[in-house]
């Protein structure tokens, strides 16, 4: 299906025009970026160094006017490295919390993967809970929080693949690929005396975002546009390539991720076509495929595509939805 990134609400609009004075061809990625912020879920992004990652990253934050912190994943950094830590101040004779990078409103995990089990269930704590623990004490994370967490899909040695209970976790797995001739060239011209990312300004303040997510959660989803999302990710569980099929956290995040794109279009509802283009960026990264199947070339891309096929879509009429 063809998805539709023009007609948007004139605000979004206003945050997506403002992320390609800095990205170039780059306007899926960053909807559905936008599409998991608004869902307040998080984005797992696998891509080759150098594509750009950082820079959409930084492109939200500064047009969003929220904060923005980056942390480099390493073998040798520690939980509280992420979440902060309580220092003794001798001159109060108290204990002072001083808050990690988990702390900003939009975070860069980058190269999750390099780093330890342990570092990384303090990152997913905090994506799941909104929250982390230090020493004993549960702390709040500001609003909005959002998490777009990179890896590199061509380096292995030395690293921590995510278990597969953990890659669950991410509400969108997303990739952004080279750019073509023409972008390239674009890349250049626009980099050539200054980078642009200087020069954005925000266009959208903090309150904003947080109203635009309360108002995504308010989105009506029709009840057969419910049965048809459950329909997808049960086929999921019964496919003949499929060792473990999508859990009812996927559902879940189907519905808050079309609530989120409906939103985004101005309409205070949910429609068939918006659960079919987010399927294969909310369910590929939740199923284990049989080891056979993988031998044989089989992709969980390709089985989001035969479960799509496969699942009729409810119909939109005058009357509603049948």
């Amino acid at each position: 299906m063809i998805a539709d990134f023009e007609s948007l609400d004139p605000s979004v609009q206003k945050v997506i025009d403002n992320i390609e004075k800095v990205m170039v061809g780059k306007r899926r990625t960053a909807v559905l970026a936008l599409v998991a912020l608004f869902a307040e879920g998080h984005v797992l992004l696998e891509d080759v160094p150098g594509v750009g990652k950082t820079m959409l990253v930084r492109a939200i934050a500064k047009s969003l006017g929220i904060e923005f912190k980056r942390i480099q994943f390493t073998p040798d950094l520690l939980p509280s490295d992420l979440t902060g830590m309580s220092v003794y101040n001798q001159k109060t004779m108290t204990f002072e919390f001083r808050p990690g990078p988990l702390m900003g409103n939009v975070v860069l995990a980058d190269e999750i993967n390099r780093t330890s089990p342990k570092t990384q269930a303090a990152l997913l704590e905090g994506m799941e809970e909104g929250s982390v623990t230090v020493d004993g004490k549960t702390r709040i994370l500001p609003k909005p929080f959002f998490v777009m967490a990179t890896q590199n899909p061509i380096e292995y040695e030395g690293t921590f693949p995510l278990p597969e209970a953990q890659l669950d976790r991410f509400l969108l797995k997303l990739t952004m690929g080279y750019p073509d001739r023409t972008e390239e060239l674009e890349i250049l011209n626009r980099l050539e005396s200054s980078h642009p990312i200087y020069d954005i300004e925000p266009v959208m303040s903090q309150e904003e975002v947080v109203a635009l997510q309360e108002r995504a959660r308010r989105i009506y989803v029709e009840e057969t546009v419910k049965k048809y999302m459950i329909d997808l990710v049960t086929f999921t569980r019964k496919h003949h390539d499929v060792y473990l099929g999508v859990s009812p956290r996927g559902t879940l995040a189907l519905l808050k991720t079309s609530q989120a794109y409906a939103m985004m279009h101005g309409r205070d509802f949910v429609v068939p076509d918006d659960v079919k283009f987010l399927a294969p960026f909310v369910l590929g990264h939740r199923m284990i495929l049989k080891p056979d199947a993988k031998y044989s070339g089989t992709t969980v891309e390709s089985v989001v595509e035969d479960t799509l096929k496969a699942v009729k879509v409810p119909v939109l009429n005058e009357g509603g939805v049948k």
